[in-house]
């Protein structure tokens, strides 16, 4: 079957699926999900690797039935807020309790983030020695690197498994007592290929209840899934020419085809991307299931902080709320803080500690995205850089601007911060694309010295795309804009087609259809548009 939404016997799985999910008895429609999840892993690829979601779900399950029922994590959150508002507790009360929790949270995360390390990052921690070897004179290779079959998702499951843990521990989630309906979570197909990172506590529960068709969340699901389909397999796929064609040999290129290929990777990245995750909303909704947004409309952000709130946004909800306030709160970082006060002022000393505990965060976030790097940096580090140097440097701009009598509310100023957000996106995606740091960082030198853009309307058919390609291109990208502004705005747009008599319905979602059947990417190397995230 193929592990990619957009192959033919995906489409003839999903819609046998459909049938049987609403034929069923609705008490076990849940069933369905997990058995239809289970044979999508096992027909994706190498079926041994579904070991791996079902230990994590195993573990998951073991360590929140050892930290005791709801009722029981709902008594330790009290006492935890009974002793943070003063309350007296005797001594070894709950002492027991208390530290088995502790150690089921501990043994759950360990294995988890253990499992993720082996698969995922083994070998960028050996690549690094090496390199930090080859760097002061040492041998080449000081340690040998291993080859594991990574499984799909890794990344997703195990964030979502943790962050559900987590939440049972703190007692702000009930723990699932049927392991089945745990692994369901844990394991559920359409998110598991690319995201969203789903969170127990808020999405969890629908899976397991009873789901009525619905004909309007069908057909509102269907034509979401429509217009992820076009996203991938008529732009995403276009542009992945344009970007292979030149990434591929970019030593024979000139800075200004370098500029061109990179914004066709942006949306390349983020046609790929947010196209699935249109299918994944969309295929969840026609099951009566409601999956968190994990796309709003990023190109239009004005600074790198809101362009993290809008681009893979549950990713930045579980890297704030597991990773970053937790780490805030920690006794070392508390001591820091207290230190840096005392040495340059409250504010500037609360400044330093933020963004102390932002660079770990962005490091992890970098990591996540793959064990190199290239992903650290660009990914990562980089972004982190961009906002602090915006944080240090906001002052300074606003009295240029207060000198200068200039509007920053004005729609050139927004303007050019959108154009600026993009710019300061694109040198990052560099990073992403490239095979390793020192390319990008050649391709950065010559994107900077070697611009030569009257040269590019000669050449611009030699990468990849005729005449003819190159129309479809850009004017799929004309709908995709059109489109963007009007969500920008504010504006349903199925909401609003539903609106329209049925003739003008008809002719929309037909004429949508037909675009993407007839002008889908089909041609040699196509690989049912394989999804660039499903290997995080």
């Amino acid at each position: 079957m193929g592990a990619t939404f957009t192959s033919f016997y995906f489409l003839c799985f999903y819609v046998c699926l459909l049938f049987l999910y609403y034929l069923v008895p609705k008490k076990v429609q849940w069933c369905v999900l997990l058995f239809s999840s289970i044979a999508y892993y096992l027909l994706s690829g190498n079926g041994i690797l579904i070991l791996y979601p079902l230990v994590s779900c195993l573990s998951a399950y073991i360590g929140t039935r050892l930290m005791g029922d709801e009722k029981g994590a709902g008594q330790s959150a009290k006492v935890g807020k009974n002793r943070e508002n003063g309350g007296s507790q005797k001594p070894g009360e709950n002492k027991i309790s208390g530290s088995r929790r502790k150690a089921a949270l501990v043994m759950v995360i360990v294995l988890q983030i253990g499992i993720l390390f082996l698969l995922k990052y083994v070998n960028f921690g050996i690549n690094t020695i090496n390199g930090l070897s080859m760097l002061f004179g040492g041998q080449k290779d000081v340690i040998t690197g291993f080859h594991f079959m990574v499984p799909l998702g890794i990344s997703f499951y195990t964030f979502s498994i943790l962050g559900y843990v987590i939440d049972v521990y703190n007692g702000i989630a009930v723990p699932q007592k049927n392991f089945f309906k745990l692994a369901l979570y844990g394991m559920y197909f359409p998110v598991i290929l690319s995201g969203p990172i789903i969170r127990y506590r808020e999405d969890g529960e629908q899976f397991f209840g009873p789901h009525v068709f619905d004909y309007k969340q069908v057909t509102f699901g269907m034509q979401r899934m429509l217009w992820g389909f076009f996203k991938t397999l008529v732009i995403s796929e276009r542009m992945n020419l344009v970007v292979s064609t030149v990434y591929g040999s970019y030593e024979q290129f000139g800075g200004g085809y370098l500029w061109l290929a990179t914004i066709c990777f942006a949306f390349q990245l983020y046609t790929n991307f947010s196209g699935s995750m249109d299918i994944v909303l969309g295929m969840s909704q026609t099951f009566g299931l409601k999956m968190p947004e994990n796309f709003q409309t990023p190109y239009f952000s004005k600074n790198i902080s809101e362009y993290w709130r809008r681009w893979h946004i549950t990713l930045g909800v579980w890297m704030k709320e597991y990773v970053f306030y937790p780490l805030l709160r920690t006794s070392a970082f508390t001591k820091f803080g207290k230190n840096m006060k005392q040495r340059f002022g409250k504010k500037r000393g609360k400044q330093l500690t933020t963004f102390l505990a932002m660079f770990i965060l962005w490091f992890t976030v970098g990591i996540w995205h793959g064990g190199d790097w290239k992903y650290v940096i660009g990914s990562g580090l980089l972004h982190w850089f961009y906002i602090v140097m915006g944080e240090l440097l906001m002052p300074f701009f606003q009295k240029f601007m207060e000198k200068c009598h200039i509007n920053p509310k004005s729609r050139w100023v927004d303007g050019f911060r959108i154009l600026r957000t993009f710019f300061l996106v694109n040198i990052g995606f560099v990073f992403f694309r490239a095979d390793n740091v020192g390319m990008a960082l050649s391709m950065l030198k010559s994107m900077f010295t070697s611009v030569h853009l009257g040269g590019i309307l000669n050449g611009i058919f030699m990468l990849g795309l005729d005449w003819i390609e190159m129309t479809i291109a850009v004017v799929s990208l004309v709908i995709l804009l059109v489109i963007s502004i009007l969500q920008e705005k504010g504006i349903h747009i199925r909401e609003s087609i539903s609106q329209r008599k049925l003739p003008v319905r008809w002719m929309i979602w037909y004429a949508l259809l037909f675009y993407t059947i007839l002008l889908g990417y089909y041609g040699p190397g196509y690989s049912a548009a394989e999804f660039i995230y499903q290997g995080f």
